[in-house]
């Protein structure tokens, strides 16, 4: 009996002893509980909105760039895109198969797809196909049915509606890239689908073109689908940007050019302002919004015209003969020459033990500055170069706003060669020949200048000094008013004014045929033919070979710099077209005619 007893009062008190434990923890768990819902209800109900409420941003409207005359050049069009969302599919695989049927999908787009489905859940919409037209969307759309997880997104999509013609000065949006994103730090750009500019203007003008995005509160169920809206913040639209650009002149230029290959600026050059800003080939800016193919890239990279090189600000040419008013007007403030100073030209000229070459091989006799520049004789700049020598020239050139980077901060921008003595010196480690300044009493040898460079030296030149810059953006009275001046002498300007006049508009002269009189009003130039291949003395005998004959890379740049009226200048002009054979011949007769065209549409202003 007193054995059961013990065993009873065992049992009891282990029965005690765990149910004490059991109390013991559930005081724990409601002392915890009360701490949670009472001490920290507020903490834990903040992160139950933040679980329940997802933040989102919206992408705003890109800035619309205009023309002069208020015409869109660079806008956004509506972009209806085809995608998935493979938590409404039955069967991705299937869904995508009946999608290829109705649409095809190349191998790079089916390889990026099937990427962003592994990459993303399964609630998110994922891109198959963008730009897609009206009829394709109502393809898309009748057979929605038989395609579970198909939908159709509406959204904007930039569009450049001159395409090719605009191309090199607008350039063009694409897709982030790692690149982007470690140099700027905008939430904007790491929204899916989202573009950046990436060369011309889309890219100068990137921050302001882009506006700020805005914001959108959703609420979401547990696995992060979007339920409803909650809250709604627009962003800021980008700004619009208005340009220089007439985009008549510059279509007139594009067509001009037809299949040559070059570059051709107008500007203002009183304000500095663009009219025309072309590089030739081209190609279609609106191939990239989308992302260009392998094929077509790989085609423009390897055209031996190379169309994706910006050539008005980065290709680098010898200027030729247009680079002989800078060698009259160093020689004139040096005293070297005056107006009726004669040379005689016979043809070459021997220095040392080398011959320079007249372009004439019989020579032009005895003449004078007017005369020199009117037939473009190279024996009196040779002359002429040799006493005023190679630092004078290069500073009067610098002064003209050759060599150097203009103001327009375009990355791809080249600044060009002005070379003088302390410049050889310290990037070719030899010093300066004698020979070398003949040479570049012509425009070649080292000396290389962009064709906007071109364009500004003429300007300086048609205005009377006036040190203007180029911009493609509205240039304010006050900004002209603050233009300094080249100090040269006034009457210097002027005889190599009447020079550039008598090339054009006197029998003889190397432009007369491309000479016109619109309404009284005349134009003023000089041609330039810049040599790619060496010339030896054994074809010289036995008789240079043609141009034509010549393959395309081995022909002659051609080259022409002008103005216009010949009375107050307006516009200057610079055309260059690469391998075009002869200045007089090709540039010449586009510069006349973007000329004419510029005076004609002031016209039509009145």
């Amino acid at each position: 009996m007193n054995r059961d007893n013990s065993k009873g009062k065992v049992l009891i008190e282990r029965t005690l002893i765990w149910g004490g434990i059991q109390f013991f923890l559930l005081l724990i768990i409601i002392g915890r509980l009360y701490f949670l819902q009472v001490y920290e209800a507020d903490k834990y109900a903040t992160m139950a909105d933040e679980n329940r409420i997802s933040s989102r941003i919206i992408v705003p409207p890109r800035g619309v760039i205009y023309d002069r005359n208020g015409v869109p050049i660079a806008n956004n069009k509506q972009n209806f895109q085809a995608m998935i969302v493979a938590e409404q599919a039955n069967d991705v695989n299937e869904t995508l198969e009946k999608f290829k049927k109705l649409m095809p999908l190349s191998e790079k787009e089916e390889a990026r797809i099937r990427r962003d489905l592994k990459r993303y859940r399964r609630f998110v919409p994922i891109k198959i196909k963008e730009g897609l037209s009206w009829e394709e969307v109502s393809k898309i759309l009748l057979v929605s049915a038989e395609m579970p997880g198909i939908i159709v997104d509406d959204g904007l999509s930039r569009d450049y509606p001159f395409d090719k013609q605009m191309a090199h000065v607008l350039g063009y949006v694409a897709a982030v890239s790692e690149k982007d994103l470690k140099k700027d730090n905008d939430p904007l750009l790491e929204t899916p689908g989202f573009k950046v500019g990436k060369i011309g203007l889309e890219r100068r003008y990137e921050k302001e073109l882009r506006g700020e995005g805005g914001n959108q509160k959703l609420e979401v169920n547990a696995v992060g689908r979007v339920m409803k809206e909650i809250e709604r913040e627009d962003g800021i639209a980008g700004e619009n940007l208005k340009l220089t650009i007439d985009s008549r002149l510059q279509k007139k230029a594009y067509d001009l050019f037809g299949e040559e290959s070059g570059s051709a600026v107008v500007i203002d050059v009183n304000s500095g302002e663009i009219l025309t800003f072309l590089s030739m080939p081209s190609y279609n800016p609106n191939d990239f919004v989308q992302g260009v193919s392998q094929e077509l890239y790989g085609s423009l990279l390897n055209d031996e015209k190379q169309p994706l090189i910006n050539k008005t600000i980065s290709g680098r040419y010898s200027p030729g003969s247009t680079f002989k008013m800078i060698v009259a007007l160093a020689a004139l403030e040096a005293g070297i020459i005056k107006r009726d100073t004669k040379i005689g030209c016979y043809g070459k000229i021997d220095v040392g033990n080398h011959l320079f070459h007249c372009w004439k091989k019989e020579g032009h006799g005895p003449v004078n500055l007017e005369e020199a520049l009117q037939h473009s004789c190279d024996v009196y700049f040779y002359e002429v170069a040799q006493k005023v020598g190679i630092d004078k020239i290069a500073a009067m050139a610098r002064r003209f706003g050759l060599g150097s980077k203009t103001t327009l901060n375009f990355d791809d921008e080249k600044a060009g060669i002005i070379p003088d003595k302390a410049w050889k010196l310290a990037n070719l480690k030899a010093p300066w020949q004698g020979g070398e300044t003949l040479i570049a009493g012509i425009g070649q040898g080292y000396i290389l200048t962009t064709p906007l460079q071109l364009a500004v030296m003429t300007a300086r030149i048609a205005n009377g000094g006036k040190m203007i810059e180029p911009s493609l953006i509205p240039v304010s009275e006050e900004a002209i008013s603050k233009y300094k001046n080249i100090k040269v002498n006034p009457a210097y300007m002027t005889l190599v004014k009447e020079g550039m006049c008598s090339v054009v508009n006197k029998s003889g002269g190397t432009a007369f045929m491309s000479q016109f009189d619109y309404k009284g009003k005349k134009m003023c130039g000089k041609t330039g033919t810049t040599q790619v291949r060496r010339i030896t003395l054994q074809e010289r005998q036995s008789g240079i070979v043609k141009q034509e004959d010549l393959p395309w890379r081995y022909r002659n740049h051609a080259l022409f710099v002008g103005y216009a009226p010949h009375i107050n200048p307006k516009y200057a002009v610079a055309v260059l077209v690469e391998h075009g054979g002869g200045g007089s011949a090709v540039a010449a007769p586009i510069a006349s005619k973007l000329l004419k065209e510029a005076l004609m549409l002031d016209e039509e202003k009145k």
